[in-house]
């Protein structure tokens, strides 16, 4: 920006050196010597003006440290957890067939409540099969009345057999009667009694306790034997979670029970930490209890099942979960916060209160991070319980930048 004395003189020494160039009639003439004389001396002293009159920019002023807050790393116990997410499943899941087939008559149960073992759920039209099972059992007593027929001319036939007034052949003919008899007599039974069980199956019952789900078919529809699925049952007192352990932790958790550091989930339980989809608190307990016998070579991954309580029924199978499992045995870490954490194109790293050179300066530290225990992360390697570890302040930081540290409550 020019000043108002700048532009003054400015315009003097154009003047002048208009007058110098564009006045040809002075040219040649003494008066037009002494012109350009001055001209030129003028130019020069307003030249000296305007250097004179030029400001110089002020220094530029340092900027002040930025106050930060640090904090001190914890150390404490802690067990080293891997996470893996999972989907509770129930311990059973019962499919309801009929096992005869007819037409539906009645529906007894509601949707979604809970049924008790041995509980009628659907009832299909048995008027079909009570005929039959009357008819199979007039053919038991038919066949019961001859072969009781037949069993007493056998007797009589064996007393004249054995006094000689009876061929051979005669009292053979009747005996092999008398078993024939016998014969469809059981086969009557057997009939009588599948006809029985089939009256019977025209009542779907519960095999076991547990709430069960939509009825599949109405009443009035054809239900088909074996095929046709009327309901699902389940237990929710207890459910598993089923979960997936990558290769890299299955050859973790082999090397130390080979080291004799823990002992496999078969021989002594081994307690999980469960999380649900709305917490971030792992506050549910489970106990491991299998451990597939191969790897998925399609995706690296492990098999595992996890036994989890469901006395307060908040549980319910199909539900995603997170869950953190245990490796190796408690041993002393150290903990940062978590926000504390930076990283720097995937390495994660935190800005460290140092001093250099009687400065306070913000100095980077890389470092191996472990598992989250609660709202502090595990720190395996880079730090050192005197470091301070800073806390506020991570976006506008740079390294060796002066900083004022104050620890924080």
């Amino acid at each position: 920006m020019v000043s108002g004395a700048e532009s003054f003189a400015c315009g003097l020494l154009s003047g002048g050196l208009y007058g110098v160039a564009f006045f040809p009639s002075f040219r040649g003439s003494p008066m037009r010597t002494g012109f350009k004389t001055l001209c030129l001396i003028t130019a020069a002293l307003l030249g000296m003006f305007i250097s004179g009159c030029r400001r110089e920019p002020p220094a530029a002023v340092a900027p002040k440290p930025l106050n930060v807050f640090f904090v001190m790393p914890e150390q404490r116990e802690v067990i080293e957890e891997e996470e893996f997410t999972g989907r509770m499943e129930a311990v059973e899941r019962i499919e309801l067939r009929s096992r005869v087939s007819g037409y539906l008559q009645e529906i007894s149960f509601e949707e979604g409540r809970r049924v008790e073992a041995g509980q009628t759920l659907f009832r299909i039209d048995a008027r079909p099969f009570q005929a039959e099972e009357q008819r199979a059992a007039a053919a038991v007593r038919q066949f019961e009345a001859r072969a009781k027929r037949l069993e007493s001319q056998e007797q009589r036939a064996r007393s004249l057999f054995e006094k000689r007034a009876m061929s051979e052949e005669e009292y053979e003919a009747i005996r092999f009667e008398t078993t024939e008899a016998q014969a469809s007599h059981a086969a009557a039974l057997a009939s009588h009694q599948t006809a029985q069980l089939n009256l019977q199956f025209t009542s779907v019952q519960a095999p076991l306790a547990g709430v069960i789900g939509m009825r599949q078919v109405d009443p009035g529809n054809l239900v088909v034997e074996d095929q046709t699925l009327l309901a699902v049952i389940v237990p929710i007192e207890r459910l598993d979670v089923l979960f997936d352990l990558d290769e890299r932790t299955v050859l973790k958790l082999r090397r130390l029970e080979q080291a004799g550091v823990i002992q496999s989930p078969l021989k002594s339980p081994v307690k999980v930490r469960i999380s649900l989809a709305d917490s971030t608190d792992f506050d549910i307990s489970g106990t491991v209890d299998f451990l597939d016998n191969q790897i998925d070579s399609a995706t690296g991954t492990l098999r595992a099942r996890a036994a989890v309580s469901n006395e307060t029924g908040l549980l319910s199978p199909g539900m995603f979960v997170r869950l953190r499992y245990p490796i190796g045995q408690p041993a002393p870490a150290l903990l940062i916060p978590e926000e504390s954490l930076a990283s720097d194109q995937g390495r994660p790293f935190v800005f460290l209160a140092a001093e250099k050179d009687g400065r306070t300066v913000a100095e980077v530290r890389y470092i191996e991070p472990g598992p989250l225990q609660g709202a502090l992360r595990v720190v395996r390697s880079g730090l050192e319980l005197q470091d301070r570890v800073i806390v506020t302040g991570l976006q506008r930081l740079r390294r060796n930048a002066d900083i004022e540290a104050k620890p924080r409550e």
